[in-house]
This record gives C-alpha cells, structure tokens and sequence, in this order.
C-alpha cells in the first residue's frame, strides 16, 4: 500500500510525529502530500530553537496557530544579551544581522495568528516592548506568556499586561534585568488572578549608561574609603 493511499485524516497523524524539515521533504514528494502540508490543523503548534529557523520556509503560519516558542540555548544568546556598550565590533556585527529577526516574526504573528493562546521566548535578547504591546493588542486571547533572558523588556510590557492582557493567566520574566520590583508590584495589584514569576528579574542590576555606570562606581570607592 502505497502513502498517498492513505485517508487525509490518517496522513495528518502521520505529518504529526514529524518535524518541520521532514514535513517540507515529505510534501515535495506529490500534490496530495503538499495538500496535506497546507492543512492548517497541523500547525496549531510551532517550536523553534534559533532565529535562523524562523526565515525557513518549512511551516504554516496563521490563524489555527495557538501555541509558539522560540527558545534559543547557545553561547551567541550571552553576546545578544550583552549590554551594546560592552559589545566588541564583532559581536556587534553579529547582533546587527539578526537583530530584527525575531521581532518581525513576531510582528507576522500580530498579523496572521489572532487565536494564540501562549507564547514563550528564551535568549530573544532583541524582542521589545513594543513589540510585546502589539502582541498582546492582537492577540487577545493570550493566556500564557512566558519570557526569559529577554534583556530590552522593561516595566513598560509590565504595564501592558495590565492594560491589554484581560485573558492573561501565567506570565513569566525570568533574567529580565530591566524590570523593576515597583513594575512587578504594578500587575500584582491590578491583575491579582495572573500567576506572576520573575526569578533573577528585579533584584538583578539593570542596563545603565556607561556614564553612569562610572558615577556609581565613584560614589561606591568614595563610601569604601570613609
């Protein structure tokens, strides 16, 4: 028996079990098989584990999407989450390349995928703010938001999570060093039914000017000395 004899609901199953590579090899093979690529019930869940993977063109994005991930692990997330100040020309240039990668897939998420319910970022060191407020604007049915090691978010997500996160159940900003106990204390109070974590977040030093940096410093040595 032959694959493409097989029922579309019994092929769906199979595309199931396979990652997103052997799924686009698989789909190459014939226009049925391709057919059953395109089927956005297959794509309600997408795991990724680089930036790199998300200029692929070996997925589904839309509206079925209800659960996304993009958790980057490797020594090239501590040169992204590097002050900029602190970064040498090269780690700079490698930032610089990939630095709205995430983003704007996230921005493409905005736009095509209105029914997620949870997302989780890990090392996106360039993912903003504002980017988070778009989100959570057009994605209303969040339930889950999960954020570690995103170093550029801030107390202003904190106050978007207030402001737009009505479905908003779990929220996670584990390694956020910019956000701030006061931001913390901010959804407590006024989202008291989201469960909040936020290991290593505000008791962490925040990204200050190097200027400043060197104030403190002074005043540091100056207190040492009396």
């Amino acid at each position: 028996m032959h694959i493409t004899q097989l029922n579309r609901e019994c092929l769906l199953h199979l595309f199931s079990f396979l990652d997103k590579n052997s799924r686009k090899n698989l789909a190459k093979t014939c226009h049925k098989l391709l057919d059953v690529f395109q089927d956005p019930l297959l794509w309600s869940l997408l795991n990724f584990h680089s930036p790199v993977e998300l200029k692929k063109d070996n997925f589904l994005l839309g509206p079925a999407l209800k659960h996304l991930s993009i958790c980057w692990y490797s020594e090239r997330v501590k040169v992204c989450n590097t002050e900029d100040w602190m970064k040498n020309n090269f780690q700079k240039d490698f930032c610089k390349r990939h630095e709205n990668t995430v983003s704007d897939f996230l921005l493409d998420v905005c736009n095509r995928c209105p029914n997620l319910l949870s997302l989780t970022l890990s090392g996106c060191g360039h993912v903003t703010d504002d980017c988070i407020l778009q989100l959570l604007k057009n994605c209303p049915n969040l339930k889950s938001l999960k954020l570690e090691n995103c170093v550029r978010i801030t107390d202003h997500t904190l106050k978007a999570v207030t402001l737009h996160g009505a479905s908003l159940q779990t929220l996670h900003v584990d390694f956020c060093r910019n956000v701030t106990q006061a931001g913390l204390e901010r959804v407590r109070e006024k989202c008291p039914s989201i469960m909040l974590r936020a290991e290593r977040s505000a008791n962490m030093i925040p990204d200050i000017k190097p200027e400043k940096r060197l104030m403190l410093e002074k005043a540091s040595r100056k207190l040492v000395q009396l």
